[in-house]
């Protein structure tokens, strides 16, 4: 059975680390690498550069590890989306392989 995976979107990288630390601290979890977005409308945004934390592990880790993210980045700069997936399909495993922090 494939891990449960849990998707934070916060506001800038900062809050990112931030609720990556604490959703490591909060529950058995390991975070993958983190992916990145600049939309159309960064400009209007409290900060232009959204970053998805993303947890892997149990369901019930994955939602504590979420809720412990989510907090901390409210703390900062907020969050956009917050999703889990119990039991992801092999698609969107692959689907999950893929990362544009590294890229330009």
């Amino acid at each position: 059975m494939a891990e449960a995976v849990g998707f934070l979107e916060v506001f800038g990288l900062v809050a990112a680390f931030a609720a990556g630390d604490a959703g490591c601290k909060a529950a058995n979890v390991r975070m993958e690498p983190f992916d990145r977005n600049k939309p159309a409308n960064a400009d209007s945004l409290p900060v232009p550069l959204l970053v998805t934390v993303k947890f892997r592990g149990s369901v019930s880790d994955v939602r504590a590890a979420l809720d412990a993210g989510a907090e901390a980045a409210r703390k900062i700069s907020g969050i956009v989306a917050v999703h889990e997936i119990a039991s992801p399909t092999e698609d969107t495993e692959k689907m999950l392989r893929l990362n544009g922090l590294d890229k330009n």
